[in-house]
């Protein structure tokens, strides 16, 4: 079944054109000329070699130097110094396919991309994203200009909902897909993060994510989006219901009673408080978006109170220009 709610839904058009306004013009006088992205970090640096992507490279632009040297194809990214390179990673994984506010989580994740993409295109800079579906992990390359966005966001209404492949089916994970993004794209840029980060464990245990999170932040400026649905953190008092996975479809029946309310409040608490202090150890910016919350106006204030913070951070830093 394929997601025509990304690119049909009246609400999500109308949220996207609110959110070109709301932010891209409210804030255009910030963003000219500008590569703060969306907090203070390294900017763009000269272009250099990194490793060939079949299917997306072009062959011109092989680094041939580095190919000798190492025995693998390089190429070199032909991008202005003044230019910054954005990159997305979008978690596709079937549980962003639920939701029970205004919209579903993956909806908001869509939207968060986009807005990532409007406030860096605005000065000519190429955007790219890289999406966990399916198991797989599959990449979209750098471009620049509203077309490219609009086939963007096509591709991603065009991919299935759910989870298509066998339960024992080899698969990549979320921090496989982190990994991925750290390795492949090498040029400093901003990098953003989309997921509602299910696969942290509530009560310890290793969080795969964060080691290849934190090889990220090292290297680029990372926003981390969480996007959360209420139903995440409460259960209505409905009696039995029957539960499906939907990354492994097993089905559970399960009675819902006071008790179980609260150990699920309780397990809920300490998952998304474990998602807060990985993301705070690793260093990047997090901002929550909720499906029942209007996430145009909370990504906006989130920029508008960045962009204060960097310009505060401007004025009393020496040598930095005001």
């Amino acid at each position: 079944m394929n997601a025509p709610a990304i690119g049909t839904d009246p609400r999500l058009r109308a949220a996207l054109r609110r959110l070109d306004l709301r932010i891209v013009h409210r804030l255009d006088g910030l963003l000219h000329g500008e590569h703060l992205g969306l907090r203070m970090g390294p900017g763009s640096e000269a272009a250099e070699a990194r490793l060939y992507q079949p299917g997306e490279d072009d062959v011109r632009h092989m680094d041939w130097a580095v190919t000798a040297r190492t025995d693998t194809p390089h190429v070199r990214d032909m991008v202005a110094d003044r230019e910054l390179e954005s990159w997305t990673l979008l978690d596709l994984s079937p549980s962003m396919d639920f939701g029970t506010g205004l919209y579903s989580k993956r909806e908001v994740a869509v939207g968060a991309l986009v807005a990532a993409n409007l406030l860096t295109q605005r000065v000519g800079d190429r955007f790219g994203a890289h999406f966990l579906h399916q198991g797989r992990i599959r990449r979209w390359p750098a471009r620049s200009g509203k077309e490219a966005l609009l086939a963007l966001l096509a591709t991603i209404a065009a991919a299935p909902t759910g989870d298509q492949r066998g339960p024992d089916s080899e698969r990549d994970t979320f921090a496989d897909a982190v990994t991925d993004l750290a390795r492949v794209r090498r040029r400093r840029g901003l990098r953003v993060v989309v997921s509602d980060f299910l696969d942290t464990p509530a009560f310890g245990g290793t969080v795969t994510w964060e080691r290849p999170l934190r090889q990220l932040a090292a290297r680029h400026q990372v926003l981390a989006v969480e996007v959360l649905d209420p139903r995440e953190l409460d259960v209505p008092d409905i009696g039995d219901v029957t539960l499906r996975d939907p990354s492994t479809g097993r089905v559970r029946d399960v009675r819902v009673t006071r008790a179980v309310r609260e150990r699920y409040r309780e397990a809920a608490g300490a998952q998304r408080a474990a998602i807060r202090a990985t993301l705070r150890g690793c260093g990047v910016h997090h901002l929550v978006l909720r499906t029942d919350r209007d996430w145009v106006l909370d990504i906006a204030r989130f920029v508008i109170e960045q962009r204060r913070t960097a310009h505060h951070m401007a004025r009393h830093t020496p040598g930095v220009p005001r």
